[in-house]
C-alpha cells in the first residue's frame, strides 16, 4: 500500500483533486505500482499554525 501524504495550508476540491490524480500518475509511472494500490492525504493546515522567516504565515501573507 503506498502512501503519499502533502500538507498545504488550503486547497480547493478542485485543486485537491488535480494533486491526488497527478501525483498517483506520477508514482504509479515512475514505482512501476498500479494507481489503484496508491493512498493520498491532503493535510490542510491554518495558516496560523506555519511559520516562515520567524512569524506566523497569516501575517507574512496579509503584507504581500
Amino acid at each position: 500500500m503506498p502512501f503519499i501524504q502533502v500538507e498545504t495550508a488550503s486547497a480547493t476540491k478542485e485543486q485537491k483533486q488535480a494533486l491526488i490524480a497527478e501525483l498517483t500518475d506520477a508514482a504509479s509511472r515512475i514505482m512501476g505500482i498500479d494507481a489503484e494500490a496508491f493512498y493520498v492525504l491532503i493535510k490542510e493546515n491554518s495558516t496560523d499554525n506555519w511559520g516562515l522567516g520567524g512569524r506566523v504565515l497569516t501575517d507574512v501573507l496579509k503584507n504581500k
